[in-house]
């Protein structure tokens, strides 16, 4: 059985979708700094398309398919946002949001820190003794 050409429109739209995106649209790539530190972008991608079309009837009479006479389109958009940047220095790994965050957000981010300087100061505390 013959595919409808809407099939061959969707079709040709997603593969050029999928030619478009690929992963280091999401997850950047790595960014080394002087120090020696990373630099990862993270982005959120919004994509969608939409395709549609129209048969005509019999009215239509200088088709090339004169049984089935087709007229469609497609369209396509896309959103690159970003919104984080991870950043990777001396074992430690820290996610530093592009937008302004809440307290909530603040505070669960600077547990890892805190648990550090901790671990620091009870290690300092035996290497002393």
């Amino acid at each position: 059985m013959e595919s409808h050409p809407i099939e061959n429109l969707m079709k040709s739209t997603m593969e050029n979708l999928k030619e478009m995106i690929d992963v280091n649209t999401i997850i950047g790539d790595a960014i080394e700094t002087k120090e020696g530190s990373y630099i990862v972008p993270i982005s959120k991608v919004n994509f969608g398309f939409a395709s549609g079309g129209s048969e005509f009837g019999k009215e239509v009479h200088d088709a090339i398919d004169k049984k089935h006479p087709f007229g469609g389109a497609s369209g396509a958009g896309i959103s690159v946002k970003p919104v984080a940047f991870l950043v990777l220095k001396n074992g430690t790994a820290r996610l530093l949001p592009v937008e302004p965050s809440n307290s909530i957000d603040r505070l669960i981010d600077t547990v890892p820190q805190v648990i550090e300087m901790i671990k620091n100061a009870f290690t300092d505390d035996k290497t002393n003794s």
